[in-house]
């Protein structure tokens, strides 16, 4: 992903990202608004100018000139990201099948442990959850015998 914030940028965007100068030029893509009337034209002219570079390329090119720019990671990227290690967000739990890895919770205060109960069985709580609810035992008893979910 990258990002444009004004003309300035394009104009360097063109000249140092795509190395094709005159395409700032054209009246077609002399505005922001202009550009997005144009998008599927200058996507493919930016997918083409990225054609035979990897990623790592395009990424040199954007820094060097300045561009924001950001990559998109797949779920097992971030899985593996080395700052969950490094900052300590993994935790174990508990299933039905065995420990598993987890990912602690986002918002974490300083001095407390992330709480990270046992994940519960399919069913484990259906009774105890419809008896809040106000559900007569007869009708749970009914309700698991039909399921076939154990609680």
């Amino acid at each position: 992903m990258l990002g444009l914030q004004n003309e300035r940028e394009w104009v360097i965007f063109c000249e140092q990202v795509l190395r094709q100068p005159q395409l700032a030029q054209l009246e077609e893509f002399s505005s922001n608004a202009r550009r997005v009337a144009s998008r599927s034209r200058l996507e493919s002219i930016i997918v083409e100018a990225f054609a035979g570079l990897d990623t790592g390329e395009v990424v040199k090119r954007l820094d060097a000139a300045g561009i924001a720019n950001a990559r998109i990671n797949t779920v097992a990227d971030v899985w593996a990201h080395p700052q969950l290690a490094a900052r300590g967000r993994w935790s174990e739990v508990d299933t039905p099948t065995g420990r598993v890895p987890a990912l602690k919770p986002p918002a974490m205060l300083d001095g407390v442990e992330a709480r990270m109960d046992k994940v519960p069985a399919l069913g484990e709580h259906t009774a105890s959850i419809l008896r809040e609810l106000g559900v007569s035992t007869e009708r749970i008893d009914r309700l698991i015998r039909e399921s076939g979910i154990s609680s």
